[in-house]
């Protein structure tokens, strides 16, 4: 059986002609760049890990998500500050907290409970102090009440780490989920309490019982020992949660830290709603945004520990392109009509002349056509060589990034 060749001809050109080249930097991006001089193909030596993942963009790990340098460009290209950019895909907040700190006023609108959380709590504006102290109390208070002492003594049982939650109680060990539970019942406590949130998601994530590789979309509890493919060796599932608890506070502290340097006092709001029929809360200067691909990721699912775990309300039926939905031609065509939806909508809040940038992987060219249904003009369309992810979906493909213009 022959197989599909990863690039077409014209591909492989152009990852030779952008490999002789620079790629750009992002701070030297300005209204007068022209597209013709974009090199977005970068690789990991122009962009590391730890720059397409800096400060609060690691708060919380998000599948889908595009990086912020790619972002930063078009924002300073096609706006300036104290104008407004929306996103009505803002999943884990990465256009608004750019925006921020080129002091552009944002909005972001999503249809899942979870990613309106965390971009509100990456784009918050903190006491430093007060969000250490409490970071740090609430872990303490939690590893006196769960954790042995040098006699082996513990809190007394309190009835914060019950449940009846099936998930809860098939996808952690026992101590892990006391753990959990014990931190839940004390967030209230505080006043930074969707940040708190955060952390415990993130320690619940790394804490499930799965294996070591398959944290993105694991179909059963590993209860077992097993060969792990991610240290080459018999690894042992996770029995307890405090460790992460631990871990995720101090970097969260940190990365908080990093950004409150840098971000400024432009205005962010995020609404929790369908993007389709969301009322925004006043005209904008320009739109950044990477809509859900077709039949690719649930986003509702891959933080389904959130959900259970803090309650969130959830509207996953509603959600544009989700894997659930598949990707045969009828998802296709319906998948085309709701992305149409949602830009039609957005465009009834764009200025004339305004550009709208779309950045998506448009392999069944679902976007023709869609412009000039919704009120746009397409400008122009750059192609870009993504051949560098974190985490294990780290394979190469093409994607594109199209300019369109309010007419």
């Amino acid at each position: 059986m022959q197989q599909t060749p990863l690039f077409t001809n014209e591909e492989k050109g152009l990852i030779e002609h952008y490999s002789r080249q620079s790629p750009t930097d992002p701070r030297e991006v300005t209204p007068a760049t022209s597209l013709d001089e974009l090199n977005l193909n970068w690789r990991e030596k122009d962009l590391p890990e730890r720059e397409r993942t800096k400060h609060v963009h690691r708060l919380h790990p998000y599948l889908g998500k595009f990086i912020p340098q790619l972002v930063e460009i078009f924002l300073r290209k096609y706006l300036r500050p104290g104008e407004t950019v929306y996103d009505p895909f803002c999943g884990s907040g990465t256009t608004l907290v750019e925006a921020s700190v080129l002091d552009i006023n944002s909005i972001g609108c999503d249809i899942a409970a979870f990613n309106c959380l965390l971009t509100n709590v990456k784009t918050a504006e903190y006491d430093i102090a007060l969000m250490k102290r409490e970071v740090l109390d609430i872990l303490a208070k939690v590893q006196d009440r769960t954790q042995p002492t040098l006699f082996g003594e513990q809190w007394a049982h309190n009835g914060h780490e019950d449940t009846d939650n099936k998930y809860l109680l098939e996808w952690y060990a026992p101590q892990a989920r006391k753990e959990l539970l014990t931190y839940r019942s004390l967030i209230s406590d505080y006043q930074y309490q969707d940040l708190l949130k955060v952390i415990l998601s993130r320690a619940a994530r790394s804490a499930r019982l799965t294996t070591h590789f398959d944290l993105d979309f694991p179909k059963q509890p590993q209860t077992e020992p097993y060969y792990c493919y991610k240290h080459s060796r018999t690894c042992y599932p996770i029995q307890e949660a405090f460790k992460f608890l631990k871990r995720y506070s101090l970097d969260a502290i940190r990365r908080i830290e990093q950004y409150g340097k840098l971000r400024t006092q432009a205005r962010v709001a995020v609404l929790w709603g369908d993007a389709r029929v969301v009322s925004l809360p006043g005209s904008v200067d320009g739109v950044i945004t990477s809509p859900p691909y077709v039949g690719l990721i649930d986003y509702h699912l891959q933080h389904r520990y959130a959900y259970e775990l803090l309650g969130l309300p959830t509207s996953s039926g509603d959600e544009i392109g989700a894997a659930f939905k598949g990707n045969s031609q009828s998802a296709k065509e319906a998948y085309k009509q709701e992305i149409a939806a949602v830009f039609a909508h957005t465009s009834e809040y764009m200025k004339s002349g305004k550009q709208m940038i779309i950045i998506a992987r448009d392999r069944d060219n679902l976007y023709d056509g869609i412009a000039a249904d919704c009120g746009f003009e397409v400008e122009d369309m750059v192609r870009r060589h993504v051949n560098r992810r974190t985490g294990r979906r780290a394979n190469e493909f093409f994607e594109e990034v199209f300019v369109w213009r309010k007419r």
